[in-house]
């Protein structure tokens, strides 16, 4: 059964319904090109729906907001209570057609079960569901039933969707722990529909410093935008003295304290620095106060105070009151928990088994978004060690984290395993789950410094030059990975270029049938991904290396889904032109074609007749690249440095890499400015490679 449209219904309050949406979308993404989120019915038109927002925002869905619902619930209730019922269905018809018109495929989201009343009863999702030809996703929740009666459950939602002409795409029991999970694993053993069990996360339901801002209407007072995603696990009121009010501190707290009592404060802040005190989320001063100017000038004098501050103008108690209404929310900028709850989502479900069922909407198009998620999804089914030696950098712990939650590679980080803990602590992320070396004191230091003292003595290197070249935490990372301890490295983010390469091309060192290191970047178009290479490494490469550098970037693009089609760059096409630059090319072109007569490769040619197929057909008629090239490779880099900015900068395109190829094993570089998804998405091209 193959479909192009979905309708995701959840029985219970709170089941989890955006949860399933944003799992089902990211493999819709990961696929297809134009998606559209669709709810029939929104609670008002006054205030824009949260799901919808959400889903607009997050996946940069190409549709309206007034185009992404049917009617609001005081509509609905009027047609139904003057007997129109027929009349809504149509009308909803309508508007969803007009999508399935205009989109590859259209995800639905019913009614949700907090807006059902007296008139509107739970069978419209399903009647609506059946008028859309959609096929239906049913979601439980099993925090309130015994595993039995989520069985039952299950057997008559599907018997009741499937009587109405649904088609059963697949029921998601949300919300279990460990004892229900196990039982209802044993209960479905031979149950034939698809059915996912997804675990409790107490985490998704915790409060977020965001969700505080928000529902205490609370301004900064001391703040930074990275703590919006902080985990509230409790909140303390400090009336006790400063010594009995340490002993009940816990992990994760907010601390609600009148900004006069400096004590409490002061207190609080050795906290942060002391190892054998938990870390606090944050602190809310009540009644609008400001702590006073001495301990104000003490917070801003202390480094890496990363601990929010905020006040509100309600009274202490009334802020703790007005606290426990407040409802956690996922957000757009909630990174943390997205990546919990798609490491999650991805765990549990057959994404292949779904991605088969939707195959015939897919398309050729590749998003950047879409390039992105295949990435993620790829490095995850063959999950592999990544080691970031560079572990005192904010943006490598917070990368980190992603790539854990989202079960992208397993993690390595080098240095002290203490001092990275409380600098992962004090920024409020959770890296429990990556291994820490501190490579000074391992055992592993005498090996490594044998093993690169047996491979460079010829070369005259010393052991103690040996010994302390294992002492830099780059060298003693890649010789982590040549030997086996780890999959690949991922450095840069505060180490040069030559810092990061020079280890590798002295210990991993070029694969058998390369002499060059050499590089690419991916260049996510609007509609396509094209593969620039080499941008970063070689300046001036000669013919030989050139067609090196060919044939590493046409296995790189095959390695990541894309058909190499190479271009071989030069300031003429074909026979047009002379010079040495021109020969250079076409010379590294017949090297390739003698090496790999498989290859798809044209050469020399200009850029123009390389992606456009009008000007192709009147300079190359004839040729299987021109005009629909995919791999690109730059004469010089300072053709190709420049080349990739200028296309980067004036279409908007998303430049990843550079990625480094040639290596036995694969190391990658950062660049120094790099931002948190950009270190993410090289780990997950490394983790890729190393899979290859």
């Amino acid at each position: 059964m193959k479909v192009k449209s979905l309708f995701i219904s959840a029985q219970e309050k709170n089941a989890g319904t955006l949860f399933v949406s944003m799992g089902m979308m990211e493999i819709l993404k990961r696929n297809l090109h134009r998606v559209a989120f669709f709810r029939p019915i929104i609670f008002s038109k006054e205030v824009k729906d949260r799901d919808i927002t959400f889903m607009i925002e997050r996946y940069n869905l190409a549709i309206d907001y007034e185009d992404a619902y049917g009617f609001d619930i005081e509509y609905v209730e009027k047609m139904i209570a003057s007997k129109q019922d027929d009349e809504l269905i149509n009308q909803l018809i309508q508007k969803f057609k007009k999508l399935e018109e205009s989109y590859d495929f259209v995800l639905c989201e019913g009614v949700r079960r907090s807006f059902l009343t007296p008139t509107i009863g739970y069978d419209l999702n399903i009647k609506i569901a059946q008028n859309f030809a959609s096929s239906y996703i049913n979601i439980l929740s099993a925090k309130e039933s015994s595993a039995t009666e989520i069985y039952e459950n299950i057997l008559i939602e599907n018997e009741n969707s499937t009587c109405q002409g649904c088609t059963h795409f697949a029921t998601f029991i949300n919300r279990l722990n460990e004892e229900k999970y196990t039982q209802l694993q044993e209960k479905l053993k031979n149950y034939k529909l698809n059915t996912y069990l997804l675990k409790e996360v107490h985490e998704l339901d915790m409060l977020t410093i965001a969700d505080v801002i928000e529902g205490l209407d609370a301004k900064p007072v001391l703040f930074r935008e990275e703590n919006l995603t902080r985990i509230i696990r409790g909140v303390k009121v400090a009336a006790l003295t400063l010594d009995n009010f340490l002993g009940d501190l816990q992990e994760d707290d907010l601390v609600i304290v009148p900004a006069d009592r400096s004590d409490i404060i002061v207190g609080l802040i050795g906290t942060l620095y002391s190892k054998n005190y938990p870390n606090i989320s944050g602190i809310i001063f009540p009644f609008d106060m400001k702590t006073h100017p001495n301990i104000q000038k003490l917070i801003e004098g202390l480094d890496s105070f990363n601990i929010p501050l905020l006040s509100v103008h309600t009274d202490t108690y009334i802020t703790a009151k007005n606290l426990s209404h407040v409802n956690a929310r996922l957000r757009v900028t909630s990174h943390r928990k997205i990546a919990l709850a798609l490491g999650l989502f991805n765990q549990s479900v057959d994404i292949k088994a779904i991605e088969e069922k939707i195959a015939s909407a897919v398309t050729d198009v590749m998003t950047p978004m879409m390039f992105e998620y295949k990435l993620f999804e790829k490095a995850r089914t063959n999950k592999k060690r990544i080691v970031l030696p560079e572990s005192s950098d904010e943006r490598i712990l917070r990368a980190a984290e992603i790539i854990l939650r989202r079960e992208v590679a397993a993690i390595i980080l080098i240095g002290e395993e203490e001092k990275i803990k409380a600098n992962y602590l004090r920024l409020g992320l959770d890296l429990g789950k990556a291994t820490i070396i501190n490579h000074k004191k391992s055992h592993l230091m005498k090996e490594f410094a044998d093993t690169f003292y047996t491979m460079r003595k010829v070369k005259g290197l010393s052991y103690e030059a040996a010994l302390d070249a294992m002492e830099h935490v780059n060298y003693f990372s890649t010789m982590m990975v040549h030997l086996g301890y780890a999959d690949g490295m991922v450095s840069g983010a505060i180490h040069s270029t030559g810092e990061t390469i020079r280890p590798a091309l002295q210990i991993i060192k070029t694969t058998p049938d390369v002499n060059i290191v050499s590089s690419v970047f991916f260049m996510c178009l609007k509609t396509k991904v094209l593969v620039y290479g080499d941008c970063a490494i070689n300046q001036d490469p000669d013919a030989k290396s050139l067609a090196e550098i060919a044939i590493s970037s046409a296995r790189t693009a095959a390695a990541f889904g894309i058909e190499p089609k190479i271009a071989m760059l030069s300031y003429s096409t074909g026979e047009s032109g002379s010079g040495v630059d021109v020969e250079k090319v076409r010379e590294a072109t017949n090297i390739v074609k003698s090496k790999e007569p498989q290859l798809l490769i044209e050469g020399p040619i200009q850029y123009d007749a390389a992606v456009n197929k009008e000007v192709a057909l009147a300079k190359l008629p004839n040729s299987k690249v021109a005009g629909d090239a995919t791999v690109f490779i730059f004469p010089d880099l300072n053709t190709g440095n420049n080349t990739y900015k200028a296309v980067q900068r004036s279409s908007g395109a998303i430049a990843i890499g550079p990625i480094l190829q040639g290596l036995n094993k694969p190391i990658n570089d950062l660049s120094r400015g790099c931002l948190v998804e950009d270190i993410v998405n090289t780990v997950a091209i490394t983790a890729i490679q190393a899979g290859e």
